[in-house]
Parts: C-alpha cells; structure tokens; sequence
C-alpha cells in the first residue's frame, strides 16, 4: 500500500488522516478575525464589518479563504474528483463553527440544506459536492440532511468567469422550493462561495416560509471585482 501523503507538501501523514496534513491545513485556515458578510479581514473580532453590519448581510461561515492555498484542493473536489480533501476540511469547518457558536456570532441550524445540482448536470458530472460536504457534516454532526426541498429547476451556465451582475441574471428563477421544512434554522451548503448569488438565492426561497439561513462551505473566495 503506499503512503498516506499531504496533497500539498507531499509528506507522509497519519494513517486515520486523509488529503491535508496538520501543519498544512493550520498554515491555510482562518487565524485571524473576518467579516461573515463579505470574507475581509478585522481587526477585531466580531460578526461583521461596519459596511455589512448596516446591510444585515447573510452569514457565510468557510474554514479557510479561496486564495490562502487550499482553494485549489477544495476545487479539485468538483473538477477531479478529488474527494480525499473531504473530511479533514469539514473537520476544520466544524471547529470554526463551535469557535462561533461559542462566541454568539451564529446559532447552530436545526437541518442542513445542500445547494442543488440541476438533473442534467448531475448526470454528467455523476455527483454533487456540495452534498458529499452537506453529508459529512450531516454525518458529524448529528443534523438532517433535507434532500430534494430546493430543486435546481434551470440548468444554468456555470458561474464561473461570470460578472455578478451575469451571475445573478444567470440565476434568476433558477431554484424552487418544492416542500414545507418546518425548521426555524437551516444552513444552506455548498463547496465554495464567491459572490453569494447563488446561496442569496436559495436563502430568499427560504425567507418565503420565515427561515433564518446561514451558509456554510469550505472556502470563501473575495471577489471585490464582482458587483
């Protein structure tokens, strides 16, 4: 058998780890205060910057930012298949989660909603990432997974290289709510955020049945430029 190796420093890791080693995976993750609205480094420690304070923004809740050095991996879980990354990102996002809850900044959701792929896609990629991650967490931390209640409906071109005023033409209508949850707190998951236009989305169906939703991924990519 060969070695259990880091993806990204190549040494050998501990036979019940997978993907990222510890020193690695510390150099990558959020070690200093950011805003849950827009992903900018504080200061300070605190639920959110002055700009998205005023704007009562959604919470967006990652382990690492997109551009810190494990972005790459997280994406090769969509792109290659690469599913080694998995549980030792979710193990991180869990840990930040338990840091906020502690510091009142979030409430813990009673289910978890993964963000949909629509039909078409699905078949052709054969999974979705964001419910691999959702089911991890679901798994972890002992919360229901909510299959099947928000439907992609659009199968709409892929965000990427997208301005956000296409990314949120492109998903307009793109996603329906086909079911009462009857739960108060959600967090709607997915692989990573950019802009937020498609977690907007699904949060604003859910604000239909007065359901507060948080976001949570494992990684935050900032993107200023995308207004």
């Amino acid at each position: 058998m060969l070695p259990n190796r880091c993806l990204m420093c190549h040494q050998q890791i501990l036979s019940n780890q997978t993907g990222i080693c510890a020193v690695c995976l510390e150099a990558s993750i959020y070690n200093t205060p950011v805003c849950l609205g827009c992903g900018k480094e504080m200061p300070l420690l605190a639920e959110y910057c002055g700009g998205c304070q005023r704007k009562n923004s959604l919470k967006v809740i990652a382990a690492c930012r997109y551009h810190d050095g494990l972005g790459h991996w997280v994406g090769q879980i969509k792109y290659q298949a690469q599913f080694a990354i998995i549980e030792v990102m979710v193990d991180a996002l869990i840990r930040r989660l338990h840091f906020l809850d502690e510091q009142g900044f979030v409430k813990m959701p009673q289910a978890i909603i993964a963000v949909p792929l629509h039909p078409q896609r699905l078949r052709k990629r054969g999974f979705n990432q964001a419910w691999l991650i959702a089911k991890t967490l679901s798994t972890k931390l002992q919360l229901p997974l909510l299959d099947g209640v928000i439907i992609r409906q659009a199968n709409t071109l892929p965000q990427a290289g997208l301005s956000g005023a296409m990314r949120r033409k492109n998903l307009l209508d793109a996603f329906s709510l086909t079911a009462d949850i009857g739960q108060q707190r959600v967090a709607i998951v997915d692989d990573v955020v950019t802009t937020g236009t498609t977690v907007s989305e699904i949060s604003s169906l859910l604000s239909k049945q007065y359901i507060d939703a948080q976001v949570w991924c494992l990684a935050r990519a900032e993107a200023p430029g995308l207004n």
